[in-house]
Order: structure tokens, then sequence, then C-alpha cells
């Protein structure tokens, strides 16, 4: 029998951590979190990987661990925000499993994303949070460049208002049918 993957993509502060290994634990499968084996392998934070070495290089070193994820067991992995602006890694994931994308509204965003320093596209160079205005203006700008991308997901899920709770059990529903 083949190993089902499911991929939870989506912009930052979507819920992909949050709800992905509660989704795992509820199917009884397994669960990683790519940012956190990332941040294993380079023994550094995403932060400072992401300032370090640049964005391309950044994602240079998400290709290369994510296309080294083999589970030999059916696995949940949540992505990092930007994993799917690449089609090579869409075309990754599509050939070795089915793409969730969690969606949320700028404002459902922008109050998630508001006080956190550890999102790097949410931070001036100098390392602090953009104000409010740059703060919505660049979840806009990202998004709909972003959009080719997600739209290429084979399910999508809004995450914004609803409790994680809800969430999980609605994406459960979801994935029985598609399998």
């Amino acid at each position: 029998m083949i190993n089902k993957i499911i991929y939870l993509a989506g912009f930052m502060a979507t819920g992909k951590s949050t709800i992905g290994p509660i989704l795992a634990n509820t199917l009884g499968w397994d669960f990683y979190d790519l940012d956190e084996i990332i941040e294993k392998n380079y023994n550094s934070t995403i932060t400072k990987l992401f300032s370090q070495k640049g964005e391309k290089d950044f994602r240079k070193i998400e290709n290369s661990v994510l296309s080294k994820l083999n589970p030999e067991k059916n696995t949940i992995i949540s992505l990092g925000g930007g994993t799917m602006i690449s089609q090579p890694n869409i075309d990754l994931m599509k050939k070795k499993g089915k793409i969730v994308l969690f969606e949320s509204t700028v404002e459902d965003l922008y109050q998630r994303m508001k006080n956190k320093k550890n999102r790097p596209l949410a931070l001036t160079n100098s390392g602090d949070i953009l104000n409010e205005k740059d703060l919505r203006n660049k979840i806009n700008y990202l998004l709909k460049k972003r959009k080719k991308y997600y739209d290429q997901a084979d399910i999508k899920i809004n995450t914004g208002k609803e409790g994680v709770g809800l969430t999980v059990d609605k994406l459960i529903k979801i994935l029985k049918k598609e399998f």
C-alpha cells in the first residue's frame, strides 16, 4: 500500500503548524513541520537563515529538505508559508501526495502576525515588525504574487474565524472523500 501524504500549504499564520499536529493525531498519522526540520538540520532559526542567506538561497534549502522527506507512514507535512512559490516544489508534492491550502483574509492574517517577530517577511531590514499599513500592504502584495501557485492546491480550506477543532473536523470530512 502506498503511504498517503498531505501537505499543508498556505500563507504564513494561516494555522499550518497549529492545525497540522492536531489533524495528524486525530487521523493517527505522523506529523512533520518543514520549518522545524530545516531549523534542526541547519542548527538555526528560519528568521536567521532567511536573513543570512537571503530568500533565494533559503528557498533552495527548503526545496532540498522537502525533496528528501519520504515518510514511511501516512503523514501530514506542514510547509513554510513560501514553500509553494516554487513550481518544482508543487510538482514534487503533487507526485507524492495532496496539497491542502489554508486560506485566511488579509485582516485575519494581520491580526495573527502583528506582534510576531518570527515571521521573516513581516519584518523590516533591521528586524522590527512592520507598521500596520506596511504589514497589510505586504500581506496583500504577497498573496497576489503567490496566487498562481496557491491556486494549484488540491483542496482549499478557510482557517479564518472558526476554531481549530471545527477546521480539523471539516478537513477530515474532505480528506475522507479524497482518499
